[in-house]
């Protein structure tokens, strides 16, 4: 009896906070989270701008775009290949800002200009090498913002062998200079770029495939150079501390975890967090740790080959409990709660628009692995999913509307233990029960005379707080869409609370209850829609039409045409 107590008690307190947080007026919590697509077909200006309407039916809020310039009728230059030393000239790149310029999309939002450490080729000594390649910085944030990219996408990784921009064992004068000094000069060099991009585009997104995460071995080290003076990537602490020292405060900087290709686990993307935005910071000078906190954000790489690859291959994940599929959109969503706004999904194999790379065959993603534009569409934005899968199903004539007596037009439906009762004067609507609190002394009952189908409502009033209940046997892994109306006349709040109980109609998962609002004014028939993904040992799917903070029997609340419809 307690622990039913303690429940409806946080219950309440949600309920209120919700309907706090309702308001039209109500400042956004956090970003939206994205999903963005990267790997051997990442397209040049000149395909984006050909290819934009089909890329816009994937789900993906931004590409990887390459720049392309034309140093004359012959000769390319590719801004990918940012780290030599010869110099630039901004005018190489207009017809990439032409392209850009013409592919506005509502769709893909969040689009970053490719920037990569090759050749690698400019000894951290060079000056007049190092001041063409803060010319190239500079080049690449120009043409982000005049072109309406997001940001810039940089890739650390070596590809053009002997050379490696960021290991001190691979740098040409590494006799005549100390570790230390090569790190002070990675360090002044980092300042240099961060000016330069700043200057150009002071509120743009540095995306990165990965930062200090790639050296995690020298984390609570004595002292980490002593691992940093041996790895590939021992210099790109200092580069970055040089970022930190001259950031602007609006820019955002991601740690994009390439790390996280084959993580399998819950536990495996939470502990990466953690990491990124705390042990991460031992890399980072003292004085730039605040800056660090707030500025640097956690991301994770999805790499989809994982998914489809034969066991043999080292780059395999498995799921021992069904389709590889599965997995995917588990792993997927896991990497998106973890993260503070962005997932990038990295493919090789196949492709998911047109590419002239031979090294990519000519399957798309959704024929060779079923099942995973769904789970990136699910993951990505379970509503907008969800309103899709509806109108699907609409057309095809498989939707059903699990609810009893949702639109509240009838004095009989089946209770939660499926036996029909009729409805008594005074009391919940029929196939409805209700709760409230012990200092609350509300009424919830039938209103036959108003609705915003004309048909009935539920009604509240003078309940500080409480809820109109049903529930529904469902099972693990299923997902359903939930849609309401509510209208609010006088004080109080109003939200539905989607809560699991087992089978044996326990309560269970608390923390993974789900609260759904709308934002629409109080006084009018506002909608609540929302989309649930059942977890793992749930037997029943309950909903909790709540209200609060209802203080006489002037104050009332309206619930009608409630719908619970199974998603295929």
């Amino acid at each position: 009896m307690r622990a039913t107590k303690v429940a409806f008690g946080v219950l309440l307190l949600a309920f209120t906070l919700a309907g706090q947080a309702s308001g039209a007026d109500a400042p956004e919590a956090r970003p939206r989270k994205k999903l963005i697509a990267t790997g051997w077909d990442n397209p040049d200006t000149a395909r984006l701008r050909q290819n934009l309407a089909v890329m816009e039916q994937r789900p993906f809020d931004g590409v990887v775009v390459h720049a392309v310039g034309q140093i004359d009728a012959e000769k390319r230059c590719h801004l990918a290949a940012a780290f030599a030393k010869e110099p630039w000239q901004r005018a190489w790149f207009r017809n990439c800002l032409e392209d850009l310029k013409a592919c506005r999309s509502q769709r893909l939002t969040d689009n970053f200009l490719m920037v990569g450490a090759n050749p690698g080729n400019v000894d951290w000594f060079d000056d007049a090498g190092w001041r063409n390649l803060v010319e190239h910085w500079r080049i690449a944030a120009w043409l982000a913002r005049q072109g309406g990219l997001k940001g810039i996408l940089f890739d650390p990784e070596p590809y053009t062998e002997p050379f490696a921009q960021f290991s001190y064992r691979a740098q040409p004068q590494r006799d005549q200079h100390t570790f230390a000094e090569y790190q002070a000069k990675a360090r002044q060099r980092g300042r240099e770029v961060m000016r330069a991009i700043a200057r150009e585009y002071p509120n743009i997104t540095l995306f990165t495939y990965f930062m200090n995460c790639v050296n995690s071995t020298a984390l609570g080290q004595q002292d980490p150079n002593l691992v940093l003076e041996g790895s590939g990537y021992g210099l790109y602490p200092a580069f970055i501390d040089g970022w930190l020292d001259v950031i602007p405060p609006q820019m955002k900087l991601v740690d994009g975890c390439e790390n996280a290709y084959l993580f399998n686990s819950d536990q495996q993307y939470l502990e990466s967090a953690v990491m990124i935005k705390g042990a991460c910071q031992e890399l980072v000078s003292p004085e730039n740790r605040r800056k660090y906190r707030a500025q640097v954000q956690v991301g994770f790489g999805i790499y989809l080959d994982a998914y489809w690859n034969p066991p043999t291959v080292l780059w395999y994940i498995q799921n021992p409990d069904g389709p590889r599929v599965e997995r995917l959109r588990r792993n997927l969503a896991t990497a998106l709660r973890a993260a503070d706004e962005y997932v990038w999904v990295y493919g090789e194999k196949f492709r998911w628009w047109p590419t002239p790379n031979a090294g990519v065959n000519e399957q798309a993603w959704p024929d060779v692995l079923p099942g995973c534009e769904a789970a990136l569409g699910f993951a990505r934005d379970p509503v907008e999913f969800g309103r899709a899968v509806i109108a699907r199903m609409e057309q095809a004539g498989t939707l059903k509307d699990l609810a009893r007596n949702g639109d509240f037009s009838s004095d009989q439906a089946p209770a939660n233990e499926g036996a029909a009762e009729d409805w008594q004067e005074g009391a919940a609507p029929a196939g409805w029960s209700s709760w409230q609190e012990e200092r609350s002394s509300g009424t919830f009952t039938w209103d036959r005379e108003t609705g915003a189908t004309g048909k009935g409502a539920a009604r509240a009033a003078g309940v500080a707080g409480g809820c109109f209940i049903q529930s529904t046997p469902v099972q693990p892994g299923e997902r359903y869409a939930i849609r309401a109306v509510r209208r609010l006349q006088g004080k109080g709040n109003a939200s539905i609370r989607v809560r699991w109980q087992t089978a044996e109609s326990r309560w269970t998962q608390e923390h993974k209850d789900v609260i759904l609002i709308s934002r629409a004014p109080a006084t009018e028939w506002g909608e609540i829609f929302g989309v649930v993904e059942v977890p793992e040992g749930v037997g029943r799917l309950v909903l909790l039409l709540g209200v609060s903070g209802q203080s006489s029997a002037q104050d009332v609340a309206w619930y009608d045409d409630v719908r619970l419809y199974k998603l295929e």
